[in-house]
């Protein structure tokens, strides 16, 4: 199960990320999502840390794309093996998983290989049938000895990592035969490669030992006598004991040649941040079944993924607050689950669903007056943290209930949370307004970005940015080093119409940057001071009064 969160808007205002706040302890609270987690996708202004800091709370999760990504559904539990490991082991690892395919570290865990289940076969089977070539093991005999879960006797311990290749010879024939074969493998120089298997049969036993062959496997779980077991130790030549019957041993030792032979070295991998509509596409037209995830700080294999678990992936779950517009929501909110949108702003038309969803949306001044009525009717009383966010998101949007957004609802919930937080609403409005001003120390990008939300209006992109600050001693001498910068942000965002409204929440009224057509600017219902700046008395909402203002402009220029 993905994550299930609930978020405001890109710039998020007080309103957003309190809503969101509260929203989500609700949810937890009821048990409708148990692991809901607050979030923001944009930066908080100084007014806001002063809320969360007060409350007691931390930031909201910063979210920058909500795409299903390979790093969320990716099996963190991964079925793996080593380059040491044998057939054998790789086969009954990927025979109890039911997969066909594992990741091969080494023994430093670097990943190095993908091992597919076809690969084992060239193991087992080998591209020639004829000549030594066939009866030819390359392995180890302490990977032998593992395999066969065989006894070993011989005069120097058994190193898993010296592999060899070994010349397998059944002693089923006649001493005589034996010892024929024996004596040519002495004439060609490969005596010291040759793997005698034989059962109960003590004169091909001593005949191979005296020969001097590589090693001697005994099987069928029969008893050496002690001399055999001291005459190999004297010639140096490793000695076997394994229960298995000679044809049985001969299959398992194929088996316990290792898996970095025929392991393909050359193999795709994907970061755990690359969203999985992007690998989708990327990764169609691969040969390959399975993707290691790696971390890029580390360069450590984190999971895998398989091209089947990008055919329908699970979506990262939202609830909306504060905006119900994909052009103002987190990146990548296309792909993703909306279960739920409360706001207080216009329709946009954009937002779609698979499923039906819960929607909320109701002319009052602040999307936490929406929470906190959710609380009031469920007769929960939020914790107090979360009760003084969601005064803070009212006291923001409705600037103390002086705002003409302001309805009876909203001044019903702040006289509600007040009292649950234990905050006097005016005192706390006066602190809250005198945190931060942003014209007074924040950057031009700052400023522009604090608040700032984009719409679409008669198919025209508009930008609409505002400050609210105590006062405008400070707006003069900054106004060109703003213009400049909005003017900036107009031409690289190709906008039709871009608004800076700096709001004077004591004295109600705003002075207004706007860069755009003349013709739309003509049209504006402000006092106009000079090219691009306008005196607007009365004016401090940009849902009620400059949004729609800035509409009619574009809707009269075009008549």
């Amino acid at each position: 199960m993905l994550p299930f969160y609930v978020i405001g808007h890109k710039n998020p205002d007080t309103d957003a990320i309190c809503s969101a706040i509260g929203y989500a302890a609700l949810l937890r609270s009821t048990g409708e999502e148990r692991d809901a987690i607050a979030a923001r996708c944009g930066e908080i202004s100084q007014r806001t840390k002063w809320v969360l800091e007060r409350a007691g709370f931390e930031p909201p999760t910063l979210l920058t794309d909500v795409r299903t990504n390979a790093g969320m559904i990716s099996h963190r539990k991964v079925i793996k093996v080593t380059t040491n490991d044998t057939f054998l082991t790789a086969y009954r690892r990927m025979l109890a998983a039911e997969i066909r395919c594992v990741p091969v570290e080494d023994e430093q865990g670097n990943l190095c290989g993908i091992l597919r289940y076809i690969d084992l076969l060239r193991l087992l089977l080998p591209a020639d049938t004829e000549g030594l070539s066939v009866r030819t093991v390359h392995a180890s005999l302490a990977h032998i000895a593992a395999t066969l879960q065989a006894e070993t006797v011989g005069p120097d311990p058994m190193v898993p990592d010296e592999e060899e290749d070994l010349i397998l010879l059944v002693g089923a024939s006649s001493q005589e035969t034996v010892q024929n074969r024996l004596k040519q493998a002495r004439d060609e120089g490969n005596l010291g490669r040759f793997f005698v298997l034989c059962g109960d049969r003590p004169i091909i036993q001593r005949v191979a030992i005296e020969s001097g062959v590589r090693a001697l496997l005994v099987t069928g779980g029969n008893e050496v006598s002690c001399e055999i077991r001291d005459l190999a130790k004297k010639r140096g030549i490793a000695l076997l004991l394994c229960a298995q019957d000679t044809a049985s041993a001969s299959t398992l030792i194929r088996c316990s040649r290792t898996v970095r032979h025929v392991m393909e070295r050359k193999f795709e991998t994907v970061c755990p941040h690359e969203p999985v509509s992007n690998l989708r596409k990327h990764l169609a037209t691969s040969d390959q079944d399975l993707f290691p995830v790696i971390d890029p700080a580390t360069g450590r294999m984190t999971g895998v993924i398989s091209k089947s678990d990008l055919v329908n992936p699970p979506r990262i779950r939202l609830a909306l607050v504060d905006h119900n517009e994909y052009a103002q929501a987190v990146n990548g909110i296309e792909e993703a689950e909306i279960t739920e949108v409360i706001d207080h702003h216009r329709l946009a038309g954009d937002l779609v669903s698979r499923e039906p969803i819960r929607y909320l949306n109701e002319p009052v001044g602040s999307t936490c007056t929406l929470v906190g009525r959710k609380y009031f009717h469920r007769g929960l009383m939020p914790h107090p943290g979360v009760a003084m966010c969601l005064c803070a998101g009212i006291v923001s949007d409705t600037l103390c209930l002086t705002s003409p957004t302001t309805t009876l609802l909203d001044r019903e919930m702040l006289s509600w949370l007040t009292g649950v937080a234990g905050v006097d609403a005016q005192k706390f409005t006066e602190e809250f307004f005198a945190v931060g001003s942003l014209i007074a120390s924040g950057t031009p990008d700052e400023i522009l970005n604090a608040d700032r939300k984009e719409f679409t209006e008669q198919g025209l992109n508009v930008s609409i940015s505002q400050v609210e600050e105590r006062d405008l001693h400070g707006f003069a001498a900054r106004r060109e080093e703003l213009e400049a910068s909005l003017r900036e942000l107009h031409h690289s965002r190709r906008y039709d119409l871009t608004v800076l409204a700096v709001t004077d929440v004591a004295l109600h009224h705003s002075m207004i940057l706007a860069i755009g057509p003349e013709t739309a600017l003509a049209k504006l219902p402000f006092e106009r001071r000079d090219e691009s700046l306008f005196h607007a008395p009365g004016v401090v909402s940009r849902k009620r009064q400059i949004f729609p203002a800035v509409c009619e402009a574009i809707n009269q220029q075009a008549k």
